[in-house]
């Protein structure tokens, strides 16, 4: 396994597209975060929850990292690479393994500095915008338990997303096809939701669908009133995640390269 993992680090860093998608998850992220963040004012909207608001560009942040992660397996079918890794590595189970081990390393890094970066720039913004003491609102600060807690979540939902990405480019296997299902299981879901008018299953798509249920460990506020609690959801999209790889495994077992 260890051996695996180097060969797939190797691999990875040493593609030009990795740093790229990186660098601009955390550029998106970021940015999308302090684009939302400026445009909300107090007292107009003195009730948002502010540490959700601050890491509102996970949901842009995301569509990089799931393209990464689809990009770390199809890739290798494209330009034929499969074959040679299966033959250095005849056990296809420990080649996903070690695959699903490097990408969720790199997104967790690129995690951690994107959410970092949105929540300081939103402390800074916040004030500006009228989020101040003087109208009882605290400064954004990670030392705050519910705060922590949605930042850490919001890390492991991007690692959550890139090993569901992972896992369903070993079953599709094509780099468009793989990223066209991965972003429309995670942006479309909450578009139907919004369109069907039956409140109770509209009430389902929000439990079970793996970006609103995932992105539910951002809330702060007014957690009861959820359609499911924060890791209760973000446990969902571990499930999506798992079923996935899976899925991914049996697939990459059973098909020639």
């Amino acid at each position: 396994m260890r051996d695996a993992v180097h060969a797939e680090w190797t691999k990875l860093r040493t593609v030009s597209s990795t740093a790229w998608l990186l660098v601009a998850s955390v550029v998106l992220t970021v940015g999308i975060s302090a684009l939302a963040t400026a445009t909300v004012k107090c007292p107009a909207s003195c009730s948002t929850d502010t540490t959700k608001l601050s890491l509102t560009g996970i949901m842009l942040g995301q569509a990089t990292v799931a393209t990464l992660a689809v990009l770390v397996m199809s890739s290798e079918y494209s330009n034929g690479m499969i074959r040679v890794t299966l033959a250095a590595m005849p056990r296809r189970s420990t080649v996903l393994a070690a695959k699903a081990v490097v990408v969720t390393a790199v997104v967790l890094v690129a995690g951690i500095l994107a959410v970092l970066g949105s929540v300081l720039v939103a402390r800074m913004l916040l004030p500006g915008g009228g989020f101040t003491a003087a109208n009882g609102i605290l400064p954004l600060s990670l030392f705050h338990g519910p705060t922590f807690r949605a930042a850490a979540g919001s890390v492991l939902y991007l690692g959550l997303v890139a090993l569901l990405s992972l896992g369903i480019a070993s079953t599709v296997r094509e780099s468009a096809a793989a990223i066209t299902l991965v972003l429309g299981l995670l942006y479309i879901f909450p578009v139907i939701g919004d369109l069907i008018l039956n409140p109770h299953w509209q009430h389902r798509i929000e439990r079970w669908a793996p970006m609103s249920a995932g992105l539910a460990i951002q809330a702060t506020q007014k957690l009861k009133s959820l359609p499911i609690g924060p890791w209760q959801g973000l446990a969902v999209l571990a499930i999506w995640a798992v079923v996935a790889l899976l899925a991914g495994g049996v697939v990459l077992r059973l098909r020639d390269a």
